[in-house]
């Protein structure tokens, strides 16, 4: 427990840090999240936690060269649309989010939506195929920890008007 509280104070010190970046994009994250009905604090979790709000990107691009844009869409799965930083770009990165979503209800019809969200989160990073169980959600995940850490710093974003 005592681990997991000090995840969750790492996780929000790094959504603070990111915090002046990532104001630079939300009206253009609020409007994607009300237009595709995602809560805009998850959108800036999932861009704090891939691109710190743009700030380790080069030229738009990190994963080594294969992931781009706030969202990290990786080019290898799908077909780049729109400036690393556009309205374009987080619509296509939150559509893949609801995607992961749909898979993982379908996937696991018994679980709750909160624990749908989750695994959607986590599926983000790993592919749904990857999703085996909620008590192992985050087992081949970055880290082993990104739904987690997406979920603590979209708690931030949200207590900071997201």
């Amino acid at each position: 427990m005592a681990d997991r509280q000090l995840d969750v104070k790492a996780s929000e010190r790094m959504a603070q840090t990111d915090l002046p970046r990532m104001n630079k994009y939300k009206a253009v994250i609020k409007s994607v999240a009300q237009k595709k009905g995602v809560d805009a604090a998850v959108i800036a979790g999932i861009i704090s936690r891939e691109s710190r709000a743009g700030s380790v990107l080069r030229n738009g691009w990190g994963d080594h060269g294969n992931a781009f844009g706030l969202m990290q869409v990786d080019k290898r799965y799908h077909k780049i649309r729109g400036a690393w930083n556009s309205d374009m770009h987080i619509t296509q990165g939150t559509e893949i989010l609801i995607g992961m979503f749909n898979a993982i209800k379908k996937k696991f019809p018994k679980w709750s939506t909160t624990q749908h969200l989750k695994g959607a989160i986590a599926a983000y990073n790993a592919g749904s195929g990857n999703i085996r169980s909620y008590e192992a959600i985050d087992s081949r995940t970055t880290g082993k920890d990104y739904s987690n850490d997406v979920v603590a710093r979209a708690k931030f974003y949200k207590w900071n008007g997201y």
